[in-house]
């Protein structure tokens, strides 16, 4: 039988053993429902099976009334904050929001402004990798990926740490500062060192500046010029933001409280983390997105004709285009159904920067798309909830408009998320003891042993 594989030193050995992997790997799918197990801990309807309390975030997707659950529009909580005042809040005030969101996130409170600028100031402080760690980590083994580079960066600053192994609640916050700081730096550097090694392009290092917040930082050592507009730098924080946390339920959220849970040191956990994230299913849909608005572009003669949009969404439904997998990126998720308020906060902005980019023709397109793919997914699916857009649907093309590299996308997510992470990692510590075990209903039947002389 041949199988499709992609890398050249596939040996035909290892493809007759992987023929062993598949033909021991898969048993029939009903057993799930025949043992009431919730597959990926999700039952039919998309609801979540309950695996621990939190303090740190709510996400309401359905309410409660007369003993019925019925769908409604989107909530985002951070400590009890709903996030459209969280970002009103800022936004009214015109200031950056990120600082004072992981402020929040890790304390429970929101910094009055001498406590911010004390926040602030101390993030700027950590915002400096150890001598030499560019040339001896960054540069001297680029990779493609940028999140695998994140992750061997954040491993090898174990060994820089003098108490890489104290998990205290003091020990662990200063870590958790450290890497929120250092986060931008590991991603832009490897990014550059990437484009000059890899690349053939050229190599840029600035130094972080003490006064700019993380959105501000991000474009300040990214770009060879070092300029952006106050808008680049707005909607940037804006998405930090609201990537900055989302549950304890989210799998890499879900990957630290478990790695945690076995009492490793933060550095193992959160490339743990890093790991999950980089995820396709998880942390690079918004590219999907992207790409897949590129190859609609290409195809569609007229971006204003609704007959023809729908066309093209009926044919990714069925597998006919673009990368054939049936999915129209960036609509639909685990958790909401009738709205993504992360997705509706961002649209806002979104637009704002497309005014300023002159793409208001591309706007237009998303937005038609937002209101078309439910309606066409309805009527091609079977579904259990409603779909709408989330917050990947619109921050690709954000990330694409302000200019940013693909290779970044993940990453910036990473950057952001690593706020919720670090609380959730010390609300394990402080709240747990129990190491996280779940269990797994063995389907295999029993078999007596064959001696070697009797094995086929």
């Amino acid at each position: 039988m041949a199988f499709n594989y992609t890398f050249s030193n596939v040996t035909p050995d290892i493809v007759e053993l992987a023929l062993l992997c598949r033909n021991n790997g898969y048993f029939e799918p009903e057993l799930y429902s025949k043992y009431d197990v919730k597959r990926g801990l999700r039952d039919i309807n998309g609801k979540g099976v309950v695996a621990g309390l939190t303090e740190i975030s709510e996400i309401v997707s359905y309410k409660e009334s007369g003993g019925e659950s019925a769908p409604c529009e989107g909530e985002l909580y951070y400590r009890g904050y709903n996030i459209y005042d969280i970002v009103k809040g800022f936004t009214d005030e015109n200031r950056f929001g990120f600082e004072e969101t992981v402020y929040l996130l890790l304390f429970g409170e929101l910094p009055a402004a001498g406590r911010l600028e004390k926040f602030k100031s101390l993030l700027a402080e950590y915002r400096k990798l150890p001598t030499t760690f560019v040339r001896d980590v960054i540069m001297k083994s680029p990779s493609n990926d940028i999140m695998n580079s994140l992750g061997r960066g954040v491993l090898t600053l174990y060994s820089y740490d003098d108490y890489p192994n104290d998990t205290s609640i003091e020990n662990v916050l200063r870590q958790s500062l450290e890497l929120i700081a250092l986060f931008p730096l590991i991603a832009v550097y490897s990014y550059q060192a990437k484009t000059y090694y890899l690349d053939g392009g050229s190599f840029y290092i600035h130094q972080p500046v003490p006064e700019f917040s993380t959105a501000e930082n991000i474009l300040h050592l990214l770009r060879p010029d070092s300029r952006y507009t106050e808008l680049e730098a707005k909607i940037l924080d804006l998405a930090l933001v609201l990537h900055a946390e989302h549950g304890g339920g989210n799998n890499s959220t879900f990957t630290t409280h478990v790695v945690t849970s076995s009492g490793t040191d933060t550095y193992s956990a959160i490339a743990a983390a890093l790991s999950s994230l980089k995820g396709p299913r998880h942390g690079g849909a918004n590219i999907k997105v992207t790409q897949m608005f590129e190859d609609m572009k290409e195809n569609l003669s007229d971006w204003t004709d609704e007959d023809a949009v729908k066309d093209y969404l009926v044919k990714l439904l069925h597998k006919e285009a673009f990368d054939k997998s049936g999915l129209i990126y960036g609509m639909g998720h685990a958790v909401y159904s009738i709205s993504d308020p992360r997705a509706n906060i961002l649209c806002g902005a979104v637009k704002s920067l497309s005014e300023e980019k002159h793409m208001e023709k591309e706007f237009a397109l998303y937005n038609m798309i937002e209101r078309l793919a439910p309606e066409v997914i309805a009527k091609e699916r079977r579904i259990y909830k409603g779909v709408s857009a989330n917050i990947d649907f619109y921050s690709g093309f954000a990330y694409s408009m302000l200019n940013l590299p693909s290779e970044l996308y993940t990453p910036l997510f990473a950057i952001s998320r690593i706020a919720g992470w670090s609380a959730h990692r010390i609300e394990e510590l402080l709240l747990s003891g129990k190491i996280i075990r779940p269990a797994y209903k063995a389907v295999q039947g029993h078999n007596s042993y064959i001696g070697m002389p009797d094995r086929g």
